[in-house]
């Protein structure tokens, strides 16, 4: 519940960040730049978070990360707009995220039995995203009409809520490993990925779907402006689409999804690279729309799977690190991206983004799918 809460009040702040950056910079390195600064903190603090999550109680650490992101949203409600303040408030959010996620991607095998984490990452994905369907577009008018001031404070208020959650939880009261001490215990979540063939093959893979989808998704407010000449509204609509099949993807597919299965933790960047294609060769807003439907539900049953294969394939002990030693490979690629395309968007047309980004996404898709992984437990391959 306070996972969803959160991610509701998300939908507000992705529209209100990128929308602000913008309209004061009106150039797409400036929104680049924002998302930038929402990776910096992963670089920074993803190995220590990481290590935070195995060696403190995983609950107090969410109950933590949610105070901070609570403050730093507000900043922005209470003083006034601009490129510093919106990039600071980008960098803080994305903190308080690089403590809170490790922890809560590693306490969910701690609240349901192993077969069901499926279910429970199926059902958490279903139930965030259903509130951003409706949430994003909502966004997008509010702050058209009101700006972004009321955005950012919707997104504090949903930090807030899911803290007092979180402190009601019982899980998560006491650390997973209590001996863990420098850099050796930082390093044990890279050893623990490098030991098993499935984990290391989708690092490879990370790498190169972050490669692609780190500029495009930073862009996307750019495409809707300039390719699709829909502005914030219409961007806010676009997210809407994405969260729908986000939403309809663990619904309607559940019951195939299976942890290790490399169809489903390969397959679906074959299907986002056809999207970025289709972005890029159509300017009709409905077609986007529809593709990025499939997007969206190519991307929540491709997370599923991931989520699901590190919560049962890697021991509670090291869960924390190797999940932060996975955020920080897919945003040190991300920031790359992101630099390359801001550079590249305002000099050559931005759908030449959408055709590289695809490009990546077939070969991740290809390197995944056609390389020999040992047949895992509960498997048909």
């Amino acid at each position: 519940m306070a996972h969803s809460v959160s991610r509701a009040g998300d939908a507000f702040n992705t529209v209100a960040l990128v929308v602000l950056v913008f309209d004061l910079t009106g150039t797409g390195l400036g929104v680049a730049g924002a998302v930038m600064f929402e990776v910096l903190p992963v670089l920074l603090l993803g190995p220590v978070a990481g290590l935070a999550a195995d060696r403190l109680p995983r609950r107090r650490l969410m109950v933590g990360a949610d105070a901070v992101r609570t403050a730093v949203a507000l900043v922005l409600v209470a003083f006034a707009p601009s490129v510093g303040v919106a990039y600071a408030v980008a960098f803080g959010l994305s903190a308080g995220a690089v403590l809170f996620n490790p922890a809560a991607g590693s306490l969910l095998p701690e609240v349901v039995d192993e077969d069901d984490v499926v279910t429970a990452n199926s059902a958490m994905w279903t139930t965030s995203v259903t509130a951003q369907i409706a949430l994003a577009p909502l966004a997008g008018f509010v702050i058209a009409a009101w700006g972004v001031e009321v955005a950012f404070a919707v997104n504090a208020a949903t930090f807030a809520i899911s803290g007092l959650l979180l402190i009601g939880l019982q899980a998560g009261r006491t650390p997973a490993d209590i001996a863990v001490r420098g850099w050796a215990g930082v390093l044990a979540g890279v050893q623990t990925v490098r030991a098993d063939p499935l984990l290391t093959r989708l690092a490879i893979v990370q790498v190169l779907a972050s490669l692609s989808a780190g500029a495009t998704s930073g862009l996307l407010v750019v495409l809707a402006d300039r390719w699709l000449g829909v502005g914030a509204g219409g961007f806010g609509t676009l997210l809407a689409a994405i969260g729908a099949g986000a939403a309809a993807g663990p619904l309607l597919l559940r019951r195939f999804i299976t942890a290790s299965d490399k169809r489903w933790l390969f397959g679906p960047f074959a299907v986002r690279g056809g999207v970025d294609l289709t972005l890029a060769a159509v300017a009709n807003p409905i077609v986007a729309g529809g593709a990025l439907v499939a997007y969206g539900m190519s991307t929540s049953t491709g997370m599923v799977a991931y989520q699901s294969t590190l919560q049962t394939l890697v021991p509670a002990e090291t869960r924390g690190r190797a999940f932060a030693f996975y955020d920080v490979l897919w945003n040190s690629a991300r920031l790359l991206s992101l630099a390359v395309g801001g550079v590249l968007v305002d000099i050559i047309d931005i759908r030449l983004v959408y055709v590289v980004s695809a490009g990546l996404l077939f070969a991740a898709a290809a390197v995944g799918l056609t390389t020999h992984i040992p047949t895992q437990p509960g498997t048909d391959d």
